[in-house]
């Protein structure tokens, strides 16, 4: 089959960062799908992974962790689906990745595709739409009710991949008020267009920004980006015995001393936790992803798709990590097909 992959962790700008491969087809586990992938999206995972982890000498490391596709064929002891149908998901970060022809996945991170999405739109989703629901729901704990809040939920780059589902899932699905960040001018339009109640630029300082909109304390912050810099600015904006949640990595250590004299809190969100542990709880990804499939079916919820590059090789998926890395995509960025 064919495969993109790397050997060694090399600069996107490198010819043998990734490459063009042949492998053999996989073979299912008992709770495996085998996965035709139809279209893939890249994440910041891809490029962190690529660049910090060389696989074994005379290994060939497959990344992704985004796709749509087909079952092929299932595990013996697979429930939840049967071949022929329409599956997205987000993969393990433990195994081989979707940059491959087929792809098998454990059925209990594995969604129903959107009916009203074609392969592309859905392969936007997955791993964006878990991050963001468990961090809103699971960690920040807001309740799924559309009755009033008496919250504001500040989320930090509200244009990315996960800021983008963030925003709707608050916007549709909760009470509170949404305030994201975004510095540019289309970044802002964005934000807006996905339900936030306003935008304010993270570029400069934050809190003056928050009080000029006279919305209500500032209980929540999901904060996806350049966390280290926004730190000592986050719990300053932070209402007393309010919640932080992060996905990024910061450069610089946080220092939680600073959330005590609010009885604040820190939540970290990795949405790999549940597949790399095989939690007890591992299914409610798939109960999640079918719950999306569902809003994206009922108008609830949009693809957060926004550029398509082409089909999966490994000159298409260099363009999209250079994209990520570069750090002005807005949305997400998908490949489909393989020539």
């Amino acid at each position: 089959m064919k495969a993109v992959g790397y050997t060694k962790s090399l600069p996107i700008d490198d010819p043998n960062a990734l490459t063009d491969v042949e492998l053999p087809k996989p073979t299912p586990k008992p709770r495996d799908l085998l996965v035709a992938v139809k279209a893939v999206s890249v994440n910041p995972v891809d490029t962190k992974v690529r660049k910090r982890a060389a696989p074994p000498a005379g290994e060939t490391k497959i990344l992704g962790y985004d796709a749509a596709g087909v079952v092929e064929a299932v595990g013996s002891e697979v429930t939840l689906f049967k071949p022929g149908d329409e599956v997205f998901y987000a993969g393990s970060i433990q195994r081989q990745g979707t940059n491959a022809e087929f792809h098998v996945v454990d059925e209990r991170i594995v969604g129903h595709k959107p009916k009203t999405l074609d392969f592309a739109n859905a392969a936007a989703l997955p791993l964006t739409a878990i991050t963001a629901w468990e961090l809103l729901f699971d960690r920040l704990g807001a309740q799924p009710s559309k009755a009033f809040d008496p919250r504001t939920l500040l989320i930090i780059g509200g244009a990315g991949g996960v800021g983008s589902i963030l925003i709707q899932l608050a916007r549709r699905l909760t009470g509170l008020s949404i305030i994201a960040t975004a510095a540019r001018p289309e970044t802002k339009t964005w934000c807006l267009g996905l339900g936030a109640h306003a935008v304010i630029d993270h570029s400069q300082p934050m809190k003056p920004q928050v009080d000029g909109l006279k919305l209500p304390p500032v209980a929540l912050i999901a904060s996806l980006t350049n966390t280290d810099t926004h730190f000592t600015q986050l719990i300053d904006i932070l209402a007393p015995q309010g919640k932080i949640g992060l996905i990024d990595d910061p450069v610089q250590p946080l220092n939680p001393m600073l959330l005590k004299g609010k009885s604040a809190s820190l939540h970290w969100e990795a949405m790999f936790a549940r597949s790399t542990f095989e939690t007890g709880d591992m299914i409610a990804q798939h109960d999640l992803l079918d719950e999306v499939a569902g809003l994206i079916d009922a108008g609830v919820l949009r693809t957060t798709l926004d550029k398509t590059l082409g089909t999966i090789n490994a000159a298409n998926l260099k363009r999209a990590h250079a994209l990520i890395e570069s750090g002005k995509s807005v949305g997400k960025v998908v490949l489909e097909g393989w020539g």
